[in-house]
């Protein structure tokens, strides 16, 4: 079947947006739409001009026998500004609060769109970066690891605190929770994780970080390297954190129980001092 130009450019954006991160021949464009590649890299070219305009990304290309291009997801800033005030309300909604202090977070975790945009923000500060994998820990972190797995066009996979049957054979670590000091267990399946990976850690919410300073011990029994960690939410910390390079989205710098009211900020992801591995 051959393809008129404006519907192979439709059909090649949608191609590339549901495939990010993945190298994509000329030669397998050219099979498809029975076209010659000059007129491909000419699509291409508009492809990649749109994308950027429009600040949704851009193609990068890969030159040589084995070459190819890749869609790579970005987000414009105003919109990533725009999204994060818009998350910083909501969850400084004063209905959020439960007793002891905590935040009801289980609606945003579960709205779709929501979710979406953090995928998109996350992987967008790491579009850049060699990532093999996403990890995070069960259980409100693995809505957030799918979505940005998604954005990434790569596997995750979640650290339980328990061992299950149907994991196999696991790997096991105690850790310190930063906050209340407590000894705590996490292990992995040991078919889920390829050693010398290069890992994306998330999670919903940090405060010391000794969750996540646990999952980067875990990361060395498989000798996997951290690629970067990101959170959608850290919380004020007097001490010292067991975690200092990672992004955040917002910041709960305080709780007030007894006036009702939250005070949220936005995170660290414009500050431009986060310095992956």
């Amino acid at each position: 079947m051959k393809f008129r130009r404006s519907e192979r450019l439709v059909d090649m954006t949608y191609y590339l947006m549901n495939h990010p991160r993945e190298l994509v021949s000329l030669t397998h464009f050219s099979g498809l739409y029975q076209a010659a590649k000059s007129s491909i890299s000419e699509d291409l070219v508009i492809i990649k001009e749109t994308f950027e305009n429009r600040g949704i990304g851009t193609l990068q290309t890969v030159s040589g026998a084995a070459g190819g291009v890749k869609y790579i997801p970005k987000i414009k800033q105003e919109e990533a500004e725009e999204f994060i005030h818009h998350l910083c309300e909501l969850i400084a909604d004063p209905e959020r609060l439960l007793p002891g202090g905590y935040l009801y977070m289980t609606d945003l975790l579960g709205d779709s769109q929501i979710l979406n945009e953090v995928g998109k923000l996350l992987a967008s500060a790491v579009s850049d970066l060699n990532i093999d994998v996403v990890m995070t820990v069960a259980t409100k972190g693995i809505p957030i690891a799918q979505t940005v797995a998604h954005q990434l066009n790569v596997p995750f996979i979640t650290v339980r605190r328990d061992n299950k049957v149907t994991e196999g054979s696991t790997v096991s670590i105690n850790y310190v929770s930063g906050s209340s000091k407590r000894i705590q267990m996490m292990s992995l399946s040991k078919r889920s994780l390829k050693e010398g990976s290069r890992v994306l850690i998330v999670d919903d919410f940090m405060k010391a970080g000794g969750t996540i300073n646990g999952m980067v011990d875990l990361l060395k029994e498989f000798n996997a390297t951290v690629a970067g960690i990101g959170v959608l939410v850290e919380s004020e910390y007097q001490e010292e954190r067991l975690v200092n390079e990672y992004i955040s989205l917002a910041k709960l710098a305080n709780v007030d129980m007894k006036e009702k009211k939250i005070t949220v900020t936005k995170g660290n992801y414009f500050s431009g001092q986060v310095d992956f591995l």
